[in-house]
């Protein structure tokens, strides 16, 4: 069963249902009744592990691979890492729910097995701000293993293209003054990447889709940390009985692994290290 967190104030009411089965990602995301995650109008890639996380509102790609399979470094095997890394459909081996009085929320550990034969665990805390019913998500991947790997993170907030109108625009630091229409670029699918802008003080980007007619006019507003999640990627998809956009911040820029390590933006996590990452977002 997964796990529920909910939350009413004035701007809504809304509910976040966690799965334990795959690193206590988001399967729905309920916002007065109404789930925006994309369901089954999504495209598929053959890999029955992402084809499930897609459906739902959230799903986190890494902590060793994003985007498409690559081979895995210092193998001749022909081994290559999997589509989206490693974490996806891994089950939580723990969760603890706050004590009673404090904020809703949630925290799991998640043990995963990476792609080069190491180790890692994900711990991750979900929380609800009492002021702001945003919702927060604290990250921390610690090197497990015995051996070095190169963490990799994109976090996929996938939304229901049904729900949008000619007037859903994106905005937010990236974009200065322009709003760009949420049908970007040309043909049925496409993505973009690139450098997440911060705000003055708190070095963290922000982004926002809207609004949406199913949700009174409202927008999906989403914040990140810059420090280890440098990039924005957005994708879109209408092709056949897909209808998806997915806001993606994530730790690295579109390239091969091999141009990235060359370009020195491949930094090692050594074993009993760690590193951190953080994101936020709400309806408003």
């Amino acid at each position: 069963m997964p796990i529920t967190i909910s939350r009413k104030d004035q701007e809504a009411e809304f509910q976040i249902l966690l799965d334990r089965q795959s690193a206590l990602d988001i399967g729905a995301f309920v916002v007065d009744g109404v789930d925006i995650s994309p369901g089954a109008a999504i495209p598929s890639d053959g890999d029955r592990r992402i084809d499930q996380a897609l459906q739902g509102f959230f799903f986190t790609c890494g902590p060793d691979h994003i985007r498409h399979p690559e081979p895995v470094e210092g193998f001749d095997d022909g081994r290559r890492f999997p589509l989206h890394g490693s974490l996806c459909g891994t089950p939580v081996r723990r969760t603890e729910m706050p004590a009673p009085g404090e904020p809703p929320g949630c925290f799991a550990e998640t043990e995963v097995l990476l792609a080069n034969g190491g180790t890692a665990l994900v711990t991750r805390r979900w929380a609800i701000s009492r002021d702001e019913a945003e919702v927060l998500l604290s990250d921390r991947v610690t090197n497990t293993g015995a051996k070095p790997f190169a963490p990799m993170l994109m976090y996929h907030m996938n939304i229901s293209g049904s729900m949008l109108g000619e007037d859903t625009h994106i905005g937010g630091t990236m974009f200065g003054d322009e709003r760009p229409p949420w049908r970007f670029g040309e043909g049925d699918s496409a993505h973009f990447c690139l450098p997440a802008a911060k705000t003055a003080d708190d070095g963290w980007a922000q982004v926002s889709l809207g609004p949406f007619h199913a949700l009174s006019g409202r927008s999906v507003i989403v914040r990140f940390s810059t420090a280890t999640l440098p990039f924005l990627q957005m994708w879109r998809c209408q092709r056949g009985p897909a209808d998806v956009i997915s806001i993606e911040p994530v730790s690295h820029r579109i390239a091969k692994r091999t141009d990235l390590a060359a370009a020195g933006e491949m930094p090692m996590l050594a074993p009993g290290e760690t590193v951190d990452y953080a994101l936020a977002f709400q309806i408003r």
